[in-house]
């Protein structure tokens, strides 16, 4: 039985009669929210889902934390220019904050967090009710339960003096308040209240900025209870028979420990049933996926790699206090190898009940996951540079037919995954021979490639008689009485040479199907050591390499006259902004253009430019540009092109794509 169903029968049992469940869940707007609280989320869902597969009826109530204060300025907050006075808002409610993105459309900081959590939430078909607790506050919804805690003062301050190891200080009780008091003038809850009517209605109260002023709690609605008094409280108001979180609030004499128990004395009301849950776990991350890249472990940055219902998949499948890891190595290619399996028992009816219950979780409506397999994807991706119509080929022959359509969803994120996490995995084949390996070899093991290529040149096979070949070519050269271990250390030698020969690597994807899925004309040159070097093939490595990439520039171009003056308004009518390169592509039948495919940070735009003799797809991918984001989109070689990027084209330094620094947010306008 799946751990949800064990929860959600635990909640019929406390109250077998009620209409509608509510499980809850909630998270502070502090900043991009990490993809270890959206556990949170995840773990109520299941739950949600389980009491509906039981006929009953329940909902996800999710509540922004908007009114809590501001504790400190995230990093990637603070670096961007012009933050640099965000911390004058620590103590403020984080929806007096005023947005630290100049070109987001959000009024405050509470609102930009929260728009961008909810537009990933929405990937993984998740509906939940929301609850914004700045407006339950300010509109009074919670007045008579203030009025109470500040009457039950005494009493909660008990309550919570028994959970601590501390001994109260003299005079600790009666100072005690279980409510802040958002400050008039300077808005910061930095704020003590001096005195309290004997009806608990009225307070004298000062603040740390020299404010003086009187609050009367029926009618200003500007403070908020503390939070082991607040929990409790909304448990409630809301009807709550439901709520996860960290493991730290489950802890003994922790958050659920004495919210409990204020719920109970104070509130008379029952806490809901808790489930603490572990931390997720990072494995596996490079440079590229450093906080200065823009690239925060938030839902949105996994998506880039994970299909939802592999996120799903993982919240599913380990129980709520173990912990496990999302993976940016090869790790992952093992996690979408798993999903795919258990996907495939259940479709072909030999999942046992668990799996079935795991996998009745990752379930989105709309969606259909088509499990090829993700290692293939990565491997022959890259040697074929992501062109799939190649891939298609490919899959054909190695006798899995799938369409570009079908494997699309995984597709962009083989590909992401690879440059940004994993460049070191990826598989080019050489433009020219290795000698330096080949002469390395003895003379039996040149017979091997020898015969390698005069098979592969000369003969008709299918997969199969290709895989017996390569494992019988050892045999044919040191004989068929190898013992089997000598014989296993010959194959291995011989497959590491035919890798080091093609991709400069002593492993790769699966040999036989490589060789087989792989257009033998792109390769087998690799192969043929039968004529001499050629003159390229004796120039050093190196040389090569730097007269690849070798340009030859003429004399500057004559500086061009200022154009006619325009007005500040009329610059403002263009939308410069930065974009992220996803993709590059060259364009059949075009000589000059490449095809970018870049992150405007709203959503993805395609846009055509000339600078194919000037850049690599290799180079471009995951660099940032400036692009004219509002020029008005036209055919380019066939394709329609959704703005320009900005250059510098001289004839001292051909065409220089302009590019931004990786610590600009995608989407920053260019002012």
């Amino acid at each position: 039985m799946h751990w949800s169903v064990q929860i959600a029968q635990k909640i019929i049992a406390a109250k077998p009669d009620k209409e509608e469940y509510v499980c809850a869940a909630g998270i502070s707007p502090s900043g991009s929210v990490h993809i270890g609280n959206f556990r949170d989320v995840a773990t109520s869902y299941f739950v949600v889902r389980a009491l509906r597969s039981l006929g009953k009826k329940a909902k996800l109530l999710f509540s922004w934390d908007e009114f809590d204060r501001m504790r400190k300025v995230p990093a990637n907050v603070a670096a961007v220019p012009g933050n640099e006075d965000m911390e004058q808002f620590i103590g403020c409610p984080y929806i007096d904050v005023r947005n630290p993105f100049p070109d987001s459309p959000y009024e405050n900081y509470a609102k930009h967090f929260e728009a961008e959590f909810a537009a990933s939430i929405k990937e993984f078909g998740i509906d939940m009710d929301y609850r914004y607790q700045a407006e339950m506050y300010r509109t009074g919804k919670y007045v008579k339960y203030i009025l109470l805690a500040l009457e039950k003062r005494g009493e909660i301050f008990d309550i919570l003096d028994s959970h601590r190891t501390q001994d109260a200080k003299p005079g600790e009780r009666e100072a005690y308040y279980p409510v802040s008091i958002y400050c008039p003038e300077c808005h910061r809850d930095s704020t003590t209240i001096d005195s309290l009517s004997a009806d608990c209605h009225v307070a004298e109260y000062h603040c740390a900025c020299g404010h003086h002023g009187t609050f009367d709690f029926t009618k200003d609605f500007n403070c908020k209870l503390s939070w082991k008094v607040d929990w409790p409280m909304r448990w409630l108001y809301e009807g709550v028979d439901f709520e996860p979180g960290g493991r730290d609030h489950s802890s003994p004499n922790g958050s659920y420990d004495t919210s409990k128990d204020i719920a109970k004395a104070i509130f008379g009301c029952d806490a809901p049933i808790f489930q603490g849950y572990d931390f997720i776990g990072l494995k596996g991350a490079t440079s590229k996926m450093s906080g200065s890249t823009g690239l925060n472990l938030t839902p949105a940055t996994l998506l880039k790699l994970y299909q939802p219902e592999i996120i799903l998949w993982l919240y599913s499948k380990f129980e709520p206090l173990k912990a496990f890891d999302f993976c940016f190595d090869n790790g992952i290619l093992r996690q979408y190898s798993e999903f795919d399996k258990m996907l495939e028992a259940v479709q072909n009816g030999t999942a046992d009940e668990y799996t079935r219950d795991v996998m009745s979780n990752t379930v989105i409506e709309g969606r259909t996951v088509i499990p090829v397999s993700m290692s293939n994807l990565v491997q022959f991706g890259s040697v074929v540079n992501f062109n799939p119509d190649m891939l298609e080929v490919v899959f054909e022959k190695i006798g899995t037919p799938y369409k570009y359509a079908e494997f699309a969803d995984r597709f962009e994120r083989a590909k992401y995954w690879l440059e940004m996490c994993s460049p070191e995995s990826v598989n080019r084949l050489r433009k020219l021979r290795n000698w330096e390996v080949y002469e390395g070899l003895d003379e039996q093991m040149k017979q091997e490639i020898t015969i390698l290529f005069d098979y592969l040149n000369t003969q008709q096979y299918d997969l199969d008689e290709l895989n017996v070949k390569l494992y019988a070519i050892p045999k044919e050269v040191f004989g068929q009485d190898l013992d089997e271990k000598t014989l296993k250390e010959r194959q291995g030698d011989f497959f590491k040479t035919v890798y080091r020969l093609l991709i400069d690597k002593e492993r790769g994807p699966r040999l036989y199907l490589f060789l087989y899925a792989i257009e033998k004309e792109s390769y087998l040159h690799l192969l043929d050591f039968s004529t001499p070097k050629t003159e390229a093939e004796e120039q050093p490595e190196e040389e090569i390499q730097e007269e690849t990439k070798a340009r030859v520039y003429g004399v500057p171009d004559p500086v061009a006259p200022v154009e006619p003056e325009i007005n500040i308004d009329r610059f403002r009518e263009i939308d410069l902004r930065v974009c992220q390169i996803l993709k590059a592509q060259e364009i059949r039948k075009s000589n000059n253009c490449l095809k970018l495919t870049l992150d405007d940070g709203i959503d993805k735009r395609v846009i055509v430019s000339s600078i194919k003799h000037d850049y690599t797809c290799e180079e471009l991918v995951g660099k940032k540009i400036i692009v004219v984001a509002n020029l008005a989109s036209t055919r380019i070689t066939g394709i329609n092109s959704e703005g320009m990027l900005l250059a510098a084209t001289n004839n001292a330094c051909g065409c220089q794509v302009i590019f931004v620094d990786d610590i600009v947010p995608v989407g920053t306008r260019i002012k």
